[in-house]
């Protein structure tokens, strides 16, 4: 048995209701722990009022439909919690695909996708997760037999201007003129999009108006001459200064002018093109994405290099998945590939948008591009305050738009100071506040063992979809899934070390 089966084996055990296996998200047991090692069964049933009227008030009411990737046991109430974004959207539940994961470090953000992640799978749903810098993803994607992609110094870089499989697609498109037509130009728009981003990354602040237009300019003339293109080859190209270019650059006919307007343009495309970051942004292609399984983008060999870098790099994994994704389903449009579903991951989403002032409405458009395209969506980040710290007042309402459209908030263990910001968004009742905040209390330490207990808010989540009350749960391993769930394996090795030499 693959250890694929054994995790779906596993979730479809817990999805029966069996008893499930002690976890680190359990309960402590043994000595010192204060809890019995025998626990009682209570048989769940559910029924109508009708039916169940004569057992009043040993009748409960009802709970979460039964719909989507089994999530955990609800808290103080009845039954599991099944959910997800892309089946509770396809049953009508919630107007989008889209969902929000915010939680403090340490108390299960990951865990809870990778659940997400191995449903789709039993599900035929796959999952792009399009930058894994801890690395949190790679093991789980690796036994489902999905694709990693290794971005890093001595490893794979990343092309801008590769704009994934859409030569090929294009060309199995031949017949179908008015998709060809969209999806060249979505694919024109990405590309751009991705040059003026990391513009911005290394300067530090957005391209200007007439760069931007040079920048849309030129792309277009390296996509008339086919073939792949690559920075080094944009940016000779703006050194040649063709006729199409001279006049997007508006030069009045004047040679040193077009070099006067051209010349930080060159000097930002030669940056990219040396020193730490030519190490990624100068090869010659992207390793193309499979689009018929499930596929990380492994960046965790930059995990210790600058943030800039890391944002840089974490926007273009982004754009490339988001443009292979938009390729499969344009295909499946035209009736010349299979139809497919996938689900889009987005984490570290902080990173990027602290990246420089107006990264924010880039991750935007980037996004917005998937609205008509049939795909799921997951951002991760740790909190509210990471939007409401954004300089400008146009990034902060961009910002908690992300919030807004995610039609499912998945919320774990938060501090006090995020209840204001997350009632802008939706409306919390006073208890669910209170609970968020207490999943955030510390572990306690044990003396009886000499190690600290879990987290009280560990594996804890409230998901919200409207100002309805939320639902709070708890993840629960089975068995075969800890080999994929242990995001701290070094610290564990170390404390076992310790443990074994005392």
């Amino acid at each position: 048995m693959s250890t694929f089966d054994s995790i779906v084996g596993g979730l479809s055990r817990i999805l029966g209701m069996e008893p499930a296996a002690s976890s680190d998200l359990d309960a402590p047991t043994g000595p010192g722990s204060g809890s019995t090692g025998i626990r009682p069964r209570v048989d769940l049933w559910r029924g109508t009022s009708r039916q169940v009227c004569g057992l009043w008030p040993l009748a409960v009411g009802g709970a979460a439909p039964m719909v989507g990737v089994p999530l955990g046991r609800v808290i103080d109430g009845p039954g599991m919690l099944c959910a997800d974004h892309i089946s509770w959207f396809e049953r009508g539940l919630v107007s989008a695909p889209s969902a929000m994961v915010l939680g403090l470090n340490g108390l299960g953000k990951s865990s809870l996708v990778r659940r997400i992640v191995l449903g789709h799978a039993y599900q035929g749903i796959h999952s792009m997760v399009l930058g894994d810098i801890k690395p949190d993803y790679v093991d789980v994607v690796r036994a489902m037999g999905g694709q990693v992609i290794e971005i890093g110094h001595g490893k794979s870089g990343v092309n801008p201007l590769d704009p994934g499989n859409v030569d090929e697609a294009a060309r199995l498109l031949a017949d179908h003129p008015k998709e060809r037509a969209a999806l060249l130009a979505a694919a024109h728009e990405r590309t751009k999009t991705m040059v003026l981003s990391l513009l911005q990354i290394i300067r530090r602040d957005p391209p200007s108006n007439r760069e931007e237009i040079i920048i849309d300019e030129a792309i277009a003339i390296l996509e008339d001459r086919g073939g792949k293109p690559v920075l080094a080859d944009l940016l000779e190209l703006i050194r040649q200064a063709p006729e199409r270019l001279r006049l997007a650059a508006m030069d009045r006919g004047s040679d040193s002018r077009y070099r006067e307007i051209t010349e930080e343009l060159e000097v930002s495309l030669m940056a990219l093109l040396s020193g730490r970051w030519g190490g990624i942004f100068a090869a010659e292609t992207t390793t193309p994405m499979m689009m018929d399984r499930s596929v990380v983008f492994d960046v965790s060999a930059l995990i210790n290099v600058s943030s800039d870098l890391q944002a840089a790099v974490l926007l273009a994994t982004w754009s490339y998945g988001f443009g292979t994704v938009e390729i499969a389903q344009a295909l499946a449009d035209a009736g010349v590939a299979p139809r497919r579903r996938y689900s889009l991951i987005m984490d570290e989403l902080w990173r990027i948008m602290e990246a420089s002032s107006g990264m924010v409405e880039r991750i935007d458009s980037l996004t917005r591009l998937n609205r008509t395209i049939g795909i799921g969506q997951m951002m991760i980040t740790h909190s509210m305050a990471d939007f409401a710290s954004l300089s400008t007042e146009a990034d902060r309402t961009k910002a908690r738009g992300f919030v807004e459209r995610s039609k499912m908030l998945f919320l774990g263990g938060l501090p006090a100071r995020e209840m204001p910001l997350l009632r802008g968004v939706m409306p919390f009742s006073d208890a669910e506040q209170e609970l968020l905040s207490s999943w955030n209390a510390p572990a306690t330490f044990d003396a009886h063992t000499g190690r600290s207990g879990t987290p009280i808010g560990m594996g804890k989540f409230l998901l919200k979809t409207s100002g309805a009350p939320g639902i709070p749960f708890q993840v629960q391993f089975a068995p075969a899934e800890r080999p994929v769930n242990i995001t701290s394996g070094r610290w564990r090795v170390s404390h076992e070390t310790r443990r074994t030499a005392s």
